[in-house]
């Protein structure tokens, strides 16, 4: 069984009702339904109940996934300096579409994580270009979902470990649509779809991206620091 704590802005789907309609439970129930079905044990928090993500929470966490597009400023920077530390000790973290520019993900990777965007419902092809990752298992040479928001490069974050799918869109713009990295003792994946008019965490391929990345960086065990700031010499008290 794996720890999930799920964090969603729930902000669209309170103001929206063509969002509500997608997402009736909100998307972290979305998420949470299929998760649960795995036998995971899982959380959930919105912006509204944020304050209680506390230390304890994160340290009781395998896996966490987070969802915001509007209200990222209105994330607490002590909320946001707890995910980063939890991750450097080990809590592996999935951010979900607008998530790239989330304050945790921008703490994480140290740059602005802009990107090029327009919200014409296109088709996306997403294509596999890493079929051996763990996190691709199940998953063939591609799969599209009919409509959503496009992403274009460049995307500036850091060089990833590896991408592991490229997104095509009809207007011909392309994006690294699902790629991983490792902040000391922590996985991160980054995964690109997920626009809140369109019903993404419904689409199996997705889902099963989700669940093999919950997977793939959730710890095998929690570690602290393991050295002192001062090394003392042979003979020193």
């Amino acid at each position: 069984m794996t720890k999930i704590t799920i964090y969603n802005e729930f902000y669209h789907e309170q103001t929206e009702e063509k969002v509500r309609e997608v997402y009736p439970q909100g998307i972290h129930g979305a998420l949470a339904d299929f998760l649960r079905s795995d036998e995971n044990e899982v959380r959930c928090f919105t912006l509204e109940t944020i304050e209680e993500i506390t230390d304890e929470v994160l340290d009781d966490t395998d896996v966490m996934l987070w969802w915001g597009h509007l209200r990222h400023s209105a994330v607490p920077d002590e909320v946001a300096q707890r995910v980063r530390n939890a991750v450097l000790k080990g809590m592996g973290i999935i951010f979900l579409h607008s998530g790239h520019h989330s304050k945790p993900f921008r703490l994480l990777m140290g740059t602005s994580c802009d990107v090029s965007w327009r919200e014409d419902g296109d088709m996306e092809r997403l294509w596999n270009i890493c079929p051996s990752h763990p996190i691709m298992r199940g998953i063939g040479r591609y799969f599209e979902l009919e409509h959503e928001e496009t992403y274009s490069e460049p995307f500036t974050l850091p060089e990833p470990d590896q991408v592991l799918m490229i997104g095509w869109y009809e207007g011909g713009e392309v994006f690294r649509s699902a790629c991983t990295f490792h902040r000391e003792n922590g996985r991160i994946f980054y995964f690109q779809p997920g626009h809140e008019t369109f019903p993404i965490f419904y689409d199996p391929n997705v889902q099963t991206v989700i669940r093999n990345a919950v997977e793939w960086v959730k710890p095998m065990y929690r570690v602290e620091k393991l050295y002192s700031p001062h090394i003392k010499k042979i003979g020193e008290e």
